[in-house]
């Protein structure tokens, strides 16, 4: 028996409002008027696929926080699910997996190509966990899509992740059956090394691939299951075609007050990680033990997977969650600003912004991966003293004591601010750049550059939290480079 044990997600703050969208292009087709409802989320420019799955992962794993050694010795598994990662031929997963101190002997894994990786990933994890091979597997699905300007996937894409705990035994949600139907039905493509995806014709996705390709896995899961359509409680189907989740779920018999909320209206659709999102969703509104919820995915085929609430659904868990980042939203109109943020306009950044010192050692990122990637400094074993980073020598003046240090992890040590700056001479993407000197609570201080931050919103004392974050791209040869930045904290995430 194997069952979904934890949950929790990620979404940026950024949201771009449609009628910024539609304002936009309505010059050259009149149709945008009427499409210009709600709004999306859009990654701020130092966030990335890898980023938000880090996010959503510590969102899972204990409300906002990696866990450390003990509370993850029997997590053995992660497996990452996207088709915008950043790297081709560098384990995605594995980053991941450092940034949350989960690296050594753990499996991780990249799970791509298709629209239903995230509910790929999800049963791979489900199977793993009910054999020899794990006792406890994270999922995490992320994705942040490209499209072009003036395109249907502008206005209904989202960005955003989401992560899955899978354990033995019967969890929040136990597993009761998965079926995964397997057809090469083309209804959009993108090519190596192309940024945006093609996609067909609407009507022909809707009538020939969804209409007939999910009902057929649909049908097979809850006879597997032994269960009646009629009986579903709550069925999980993104897509960005309008109705095709309704049209679903009356050809199967499915009662049309068991469709989820797609989120269309608030996020926009985050891809392969749309259906985790959908499910976190839904479990952090509670769920009536016994219910039986139904989650499907179209991509080349269709996963389908169908569960039973336990006693355990019936509360909510403690964590921001989908509902939580959503409240901490901030709408803008600057549709200027998503172009810019998504390299869809050349923008002149002036010679500030030249620079050559992007080639990354990899000697060195290697040997400094737990400091860089999961912001482990040092703690003295004589005195006590933290510091970041960790050095041979104690800095506490009254110490001083050689090799007494051992990894000490800063990422969820609660912050203030005591001292920072806005700079507008320092090139980068969102003016001004803010950066300054944060000291943790428990002891320990270092500069930092803060994101997500509106002018004016610093100050000495503001809280902060560390999140993980896009510190350089080296574009000439395609390496990211990735490290920690104070976050201020806001609302229910104080």
């Amino acid at each position: 028996m194997a069952g979904i044990s934890a949950y929790g997600a990620y979404v940026p703050r950024l949201r771009l409002a449609r009628s910024a969208i539609a304002a936009a292009h309505q010059w050259s087709d009149p149709s945008f008027k009427g499409k210009g409802k709600g709004e999306r989320a859009i990654a701020n420019w130092d966030e990335d696929a890898i980023t938000m799955a880090v996010e959503a992962a510590r969102d899972c794993l204990a409300h906002g926080a990696a866990p450390g050694p003990e509370a993850s010795a029997s997590l053995d598994a992660l497996y990452l699910a996207s088709t915008t990662l950043p790297f081709a031929d560098r384990q995605n997963a594995g980053i991941v997996a450092t940034a949350l101190s989960l690296d050594g002997q753990r499996r991780t894994l990249d799970i791509t190509g298709s629209q239903r990786a995230g509910t790929t990933a999800l049963l791979e994890a489900l199977q793993a966990v009910s054999g020899p091979y794990s006792s406890q597997a994270l999922v995490v699905g992320t994705d942040k899509r490209q499209s072009k300007a003036a395109s249907a996937g502008e206005l209904a894409y989202g960005d955003g992740a989401a992560a899955l705990l899978v354990e033995e035994g019967e969890g929040l949600l136990t597993f009761l059956a998965g079926v995964t139907e397997t057809a090469d039905f083309v209804d959009h493509f993108r090519g190596a090394g192309e940024a945006f995806d093609y996609t067909w014709e609407e009507r022909w996705i809707r009538d020939e691939g969804i209409s007939q390709i999910v009902p057929e896995a649909v049908n097979a899961v809850l006879a597997k299951a032994g269960v009646e359509a009629s009986a579903i409680d709550h069925f999980i189907f993104p897509s960005t075609i309008g109705r095709a989740a309704d049209g679903v779920a009356k050809s199967v018999g499915i009662k049309a007050e068991a469709l989820a909320d797609n989120l269309s209206a608030t996020l926009g659709e985050c891809g392969t990680a749309h259906a985790l999102v959908m499910l976190s969703h839904l479990l952090e509104g509670g769920l009536k033990p016994g219910a039986l919820v139904l989650v499907a995915a179209f991509g080349q085929g269709c996963d389908a997977l169908l569960f039973r609430a336990t006693e355990a659904a019936a509360a909510p868990q403690g964590k921001l969650g989908v509902r939580g980042h959503l409240a901490l939203g901030k709408t803008s109109d600057n549709y200027m600003q998503y172009l810019a943020f998504n390299d869809l306009v050349t923008l002149e950044k002036g010679m500030r912004a030249e620079r050559d010192d992007y080639k990354t050692a990899l000697s060195v990122t290697y040997r400094k991966r737990d400091m860089l990637l999961a912001l482990e400094g040092g703690k003295c074993t004589q005195c006590g003293t933290l510091q970041f980073p960790r050095t041979d020598i104690c800095v506490n003046p009254q110490c001083g004591a050689h090799h007494t240090q051992e990894p000490h992890s800063f990422r969820d040590s609660k912050a203030s601010v005591l001292t920072w700056s806005a700079d507008y001479l320092t090139y980068i993407p969102n003016p001004p750049s803010h950066y300054g000197m944060i000291t943790f609570e428990d002891g320990g201080r270092f500069m930092t550059d803060f994101t997500d931050v509106d002018v004016g919103e610093l100050d000495v004392g503001t809280p902060v939290k560390m999140m993980f974050r896009i510190k350089s791209s080296d574009r000439l040869r395609g390496f990211v480079r990735y490290f920690w930045k104070a976050v201020p904290q806001r609302g229910q995430d104080a």
